[in-house]
């Protein structure tokens, strides 16, 4: 029996225009299905618990909304797909290994990438339901533009709290992060890529065995830095860190002296009285919510967010941090 949303359309030309439908509808269900395992990969990356959350979510409206064009195209009477479902659980599984050899950034411009396509073919999925007179699926292409315009917002403001230098809602993996320090040495001068690669080794060990194996490889390949990296890595890092600078500034050399402080901030080891919050340390989560609201300076929340980390680490004060340096990224974004 034929479809009650199909018997009227009859003519070879509506006919075209249904099968154009139909084979929208499998590609956009292929591409939800690799967006629900990415989603359910990125919570492992998430800084905070609010964000944790938040891709939790994302997750599961993905899964529905797949559910949701598997459903249309059974009321098409289109041929039931069993391998879609499995090919964007593949294409999720290849991404992420892909990636691990990227930056974070290019890790996420991949993500926005997925979601610019499931956006622009939803609208062009409108444009042909409303030719076919299919209304049932206008309202689903409807749903779905709203929904990838969302997330293609929330990546957008992902990347611009990388590009403000800050701490991200996702962190890099392990992996990642030591690209992203090869990256960074490759573009510096000499003196400034062992601090930096460094860094990255510092991380990678902090993040455990898997990036240690992983970083022997990478460094080998990059550097040759030689075999006393590990023990700089991991042996008086803060007070070390705190004499270079000392030592760069009474010299003179305030390059030295900027990245050396800069590190030091990324890594959450500055002293109270170096931050940018006085008194910061005694302040209850309440009143140290209420001072981070007032900062407006991406490099200044960035400071204060690795201080909270490496120290109290409240889950509150974190995610309170994190919003208001995601307020201040889209507004360097233009994001509404």
């Amino acid at each position: 029996m034929a479809n009650t949303s199909t018997a009227t359309t009859q003519t070879p030309e509506t006919n075209v225009v249904t099968d154009t439908i139909v084979a929208q509808l499998r590609a956009l269900e292929q591409l939800t299905q690799t967006e629900a395992q990415i989603a359910r990969l990125r919570i492992a990356q998430a800084r905070t618990d609010a964000v944790r959350r938040e891709l939790q979510q994302n997750g599961d409206n993905a899964v529905r909304r797949a559910r949701r064009i598997a459903g249309q195209l059974q009321a098409l009477d289109a041929v039931p797909d069993v391998v879609t479902p499995a090919l964007g659980r593949v294409l999720a599984l290849v991404k992420s290994m892909v990636e691990q050899a990227q930056p974070i950034d290019e890790a996420l411009l991949g993500d926005l990438g997925l979601e610019h396509q499931l956006r622009d073919r939803a609208r062009y999925l409108r444009v042909l339901a409303d030719r076919a007179e299919l209304p049932a699926v206008e309202r689903l292409a409807d749903d779905l533009v709203t929904a990838h315009s969302a997330t293609v917002d929330w990546l957008t403001t992902v990347l611009a709290e990388e590009a403000l230098g800050g701490p991200a809602a996702l962190t890099p993996t392990p992996l990642q992060r030591v690209a992203g320090g090869v990256v960074h040495a490759v573009s510096l001068p000499t003196r400034f890529a062992v601090a930096r690669v460094n860094r990255a080794v510092h991380i990678a060990y902090r993040s455990g065995e898997q990036a240690r194996d992983a970083l022997g490889d990478v460094a080998g390949k990059v550097g040759q830095l030689g075999s006393g990296t590990r023990e700089v890595a991991v042996a008086g890092r803060d007070a070390a860190l705190q004499r270079a600078e000392r030592v760069a500034a009474r010299e003179g050399a305030d390059g030295v002296a900027d990245v050396v402080h800069e590190t030091r901030a990324d890594l959450g080891s500055l002293k109270a009285s170096e931050l940018p919050i006085q008194h910061y340390e005694e302040m209850t989560a309440q009143n140290a919510i209420a001072a981070l609201r007032e900062l407006t300076s991406p490099a200044e929340l960035t400071v204060m967010i690795a201080f909270e980390e490496s120290h109290k680490n409240r889950s509150g004060v974190l995610s309170a941090a994190q919003t208001r340096y995601a307020s201040i990224a889209q507004n360097a974004a233009g994001v509404e």
